[in-house]
C-alpha cells in the first residue's frame, strides 16, 4: 500500500469519526435520560460498577465512557478501507493471505465498529440490554480474531471464494451463538479462553514463519491488552478514582483494547510474501 493511499484510508477514517462525534454530541445535548427509564437496569448500574458518575438525567449517563468508543469506530473505518484497497489492488500473487482475503478484513472492521456501538449504547444507557450488545461486540472481536489467527495457521493456497464466505459466515454465526452462549458462561471464563487461543496459535504462526513476520506488532498488541486489564481492574476498584474526571481507567480501556485488536490484526496483514 502506498502512502498516499494509506493517507487517503486514514483521513477518510477520520473524517467519519468526527461526523459520528458531531452526531454523539448532539445526542447528549437535545436528549436526556428519560429514554432509558423504562428499560431493565443493568448490574453496572446498580451496583455502580465503574469509577465514572452515572448521571441518569443525560442521555449519556457515562459520558467519557460513550465518547471514548469513538476508538473503535476509527480503527474500524480504517480496516474497511483496507479491505476496499485489497480488493481493488492488483497482482494477486504478491498478496500475503490476509491480503487475499478482503473480505475477513471487511468484517474484522465491522466487529470494531459494531463495538463502537454496542459499548456506546450500554454506557449511555447502562441498562441490560446494551450490556448484551456490548459483550457480543467483545465477542465478536476476539472469535474473528481468532479466525484470522488459525486461518493463517491452517490454509497455504489462496482458497476459492464459495470457501472464503463459508469461512466469514461460521465466524458470524458463531458470533450470533455467543450472544445466548455468554449468558451460559460467565465472562471471566470465556474471554480468556479465547485470548489463550489467539496467543497461541500467534505464537505457532510466528515460529513456523519467523522471517517473514515482524513480531513488534504482536508484542505491543498483548502489552496493550495487560495494560488494558489493569486499567479495567484499577477502575472497577475505584483506585485514584475521580467520577468527574475528563480521563476514567475505563476509557483507556476502550482504546487500549481497540490498538490491541488493531496491531494484531496489522501483525498478520503486514506479513512478508
Amino acid at each position: 500500500m502506498t502512502n498516499l493511499n494509506s493517507l487517503k484510508i486514514y483521513t477518510a477514517a477520520l473524517l467519519a469519526t468526527l461526523f459520528l462525534l458531531l452526531v454523539y454530541l448532539f445526542l447528549n445535548h437535545h436528549y436526556d435520560g428519560s429514554i432509558w427509564q423504562t428499560m431493565q437496569q443493568s448490574k453496572s448500574a446498580l451496583t455502580g460498577e465503574y469509577c465514572e458518575q452515572d448521571n441518569t438525567a443525560h442521555f449519556f449517563r457515562q459520558s467519557m465512557n460513550t465518547y471514548s468508543n469513538l476508538g473503535y469506530f476509527f480503527l474500524g473505518c480504517i480496516v474497511v478501507l483496507i479491505s476496499f484497497y485489497d480488493r481493488k489492488a492488483q497482482m494477486p500473487v504478491e498478496k500475503n493471505v490476509l491480503q487475499q482475503f478482503p473480505l475477513l478484513s471487511f468484517f474484522f472492521g465491522c466487529c470494531l465498529i459494531y463495538l463502537c456501538f454496542g459499548s456506546s449504547f450500554f454506557h449511555a444507557s447502562l441498562t441490560w440490554a446494551g450490556q448484551r450488545v456490548d459483550m457480543n461486540g467483545t465477542y465478536s472481536i476476539c472469535i474473528t480474531l481468532t479466525g484470522i489467527t488459525y486461518y493463517r495457521l491452517w490454509i497455504r493456497e489462496n482458497p476459492s471464494p464459495g470457501f472464503k464466505r463459508l469461512f466469514v459466515g461460521a465466524l458470524f454465526c458463531t458470533v450470533l451463538l455467543f450472544i445466548q452462549l455468554h449468558l451460559l458462561i460467565s465472562s471471566l471464563f470465556l474471554l480468556p479462553f479465547l485470548i489463550l487461543l489467539i496467543i497461541a496459535g500467534t505464537v505457532m504462526n510466528y515460529r513456523q514463519n519467523k522471517n517473514n513476520f515482524n513480531i513488534q506488532p504482536a508484542i505491543l498488541s498483548l502489552l496493550l491488552m495487560i495494560a488494558a486489564a489493569v486499567l479495567r481492574s484499577v477502575d472497577v476498584q475505584k483506585i485514584a478514582c475521580d467520577p468527574t474526571s475528563l480521563c476514567q481507567g475505563h476509557s483507556l480501556w476502550h482504546f487500549f483494547t481497540g490498538m490491541s485488536a488493531f496491531l494484531l490484526y496489522w501483525f498478520y496483514r503486514s506479513e512478508k510474501v
